[in-house]
């Protein structure tokens, strides 16, 4: 395989965003007098956006206006504290800053009001060469259109990308666009699933790994 491009999932796979993302369900939670959410149960629900924790933290028979009402709450709160806890999973100059590097970009489902101003934050908004958020297109992930959409936008053919997530919707998302995919294991994954079962082509457990594993792939000479 001719790797020419690296697309990588943004929550759980580029940055953790955990700390920032429960610390704002657990104040919704205690607002209306419920008890916080523990962390580590909290954090594998992540990928899955602020519906998930909601209705991880509220319970999932909540009626639709209240789940929207509290979403709304949520992302006002998320908005203003996009980057107090977060942090890069990944030293980006290891992979990207070589003489033969990659062409990288993201692709998430997270909001384009939400996406820029937490990679303005980290300081590496202007070091991708693409960013398809989740309100760029009518399509999300697991549809493979924010990824055809991202290769377009490197200037590459999709079957020369890499798509590096760290949840099934990535892994098939990537797969339909007929790229090579990476699951990242070490991201919000719950307990009861498994990263191998999802047809990646390639399983890596801590962020450090991506190097070897894109190299293995294609991504760089041995």
């Amino acid at each position: 395989m001719n790797v020419e491009a690296v697309l990588l999932d943004l929550d759980g796979t580029l940055v953790d965003t955990a700390p920032d993302l429960v610390r704002v369900l657990n104040r919704l939670l205690v607002e209306e007098g419920r008890p916080p959410m523990p962390y580590a149960i909290a954090r594998n629900e992540v990928s899955n956006g602020a519906n998930g924790l909601l209705k991880l933290g509220f319970g999932a028979a909540q009626a639709p206006l209240e789940l929207e009402q509290r979403r709304d709450r949520f992302l006002s709160l998320y908005a203003d504290t996009v980057c107090v806890g977060s942090r890069l999973f990944m030293e980006i100059d290891e992979i990207y800053y070589r003489e033969d590097a990659l062409k990288w970009g993201i692709v998430t489902n997270k909001p384009d009001a939400l996406t820029v101003p937490l990679l303005q934050s980290l300081g590496i908004a202007r070091l991708p060469g693409c960013v398809v958020s989740g309100d760029r297109l009518p399509q999300r992930k697991p549809h493979p259109a924010p990824l055809e959409l991202a290769a377009s936008e490197l200037d590459v053919g999709a079957e020369q990308c890499v798509y590096v997530g760290d949840a099934p919707r990535d892994i098939e998302a990537g797969r339909a666009a007929g790229m090579a995919t990476i699951a990242a294991a070490y991201g919000y994954i719950r307990p009861s699933e498994d990263p191998k079962a999802w047809g990646a082509d390639a399983v890596i457990r801590r962020p450090e790994e991506l190097r070897d594993a894109l190299r293995e792939l294609g991504g760089w000479a041995a």
